[in-house]
């Protein structure tokens, strides 16, 4: 799950990076929030993640990764959209979509902090004479 996970944040960052050009471009910065969660969530957090999987297999191949994957990535699409929406439009129906990516996302990085807790270990190293 590292490389996924490595692969993964450089979308994200380009994402990120592209919407602070767009908003300095504009002098818009209404999105900036939008900008902040996609780079530290996306683009810091799942590149530190997958180092961590790449380096502790254990961890990296755990159940515990692939569901962590697939909710951070539905949640933070999820999020960022309805934060979109609600800062854009100002739509209250957008909370929905932030309330629900919001808790796939927490819930993924709890899951995360737990699989790293139990699977990342000093590797046992055994001397030969």
């Amino acid at each position: 799950m590292g490389i996924k996970f490595i692969k993964v944040s450089v979308i994200y960052f380009t994402i990120g990076v592209l919407l602070g050009m767009y908003m300095s471009m504009e002098h818009d910065y209404v999105l900036k929030g939008v900008h902040v969660h996609i780079n530290l969530l996306g683009w810091a957090s799942f590149a530190l993640a997958g180092i961590i999987y790449y380096l502790f297999p254990k961890a990296g191949n755990h159940t515990l990764a692939k569901v962590h994957f697939w909710g951070a990535n539905i949640g933070l699409p999820l999020m960022m959209g309805g934060l979109v929406t609600l800062l854009i439009s100002g739509s209250e129906q957008a909370t929905v979509f932030i309330s629900l990516g919001t808790t796939l996302v927490v819930i993924s990085t709890i899951l995360f902090a737990y699989n790293v807790l139990m699977n990342v270990r000093v590797p046992v190293v055994t001397l030969k004479e």
